[in-house]
């Protein structure tokens, strides 16, 4: 089995419905993602898949919020954007843009240098 993965960073604001504290206000945070994957085969290029190419396809989820607020954007404006329903959001909608060979492993995503919520199906 080959593991590959990439990170990338998002700068978005948000605030939390149905939450008492300091976060229940407009905030924002540079969250850094990390999307893993795998994949049993090489391709002809002895590859699992390019670097870049994983980039592009994270980039078409994430990249959409990037520099956004969260709540106005679906399915935000009716989930709550917590980090465990943004981790749970890229992880499936990335799966569903990669070739048929490469699985997806895991989101990690940290709130804050401190904070991470991973998740995986």
């Amino acid at each position: 089995m080959y593991n590959l993965s990439i990170e990338t960073m998002l700068s978005a604001a948000h605030l939390l419905r149905n939450y008492e504290g300091a976060c229940s206000r407009l905030h924002g945070h540079n969250w850094k993602i990390k999307v893993e994957v795998s994949a049993d085969k090489l391709n002809e290029a002895g590859m699992t898949i390019d670097f870049k190419d994983l980039e592009d396809i994270s980039n078409k989820v994430i990249g959409k919020f990037d520099h956004q607020y969260f709540n106005e954007i679906a399915p935000f404006d009716k989930i709550n954007p917590t980090a465990e329903n943004l981790a749970r959001y890229f992880y499936r909608e990335i799966a569903k843009l990669l070739p048929e060979n490469i699985n997806m492993s895991k989101i990690s995503l940290w709130e804050t240098k401190n904070y991470l919520v991973e998740y995986s199906e």
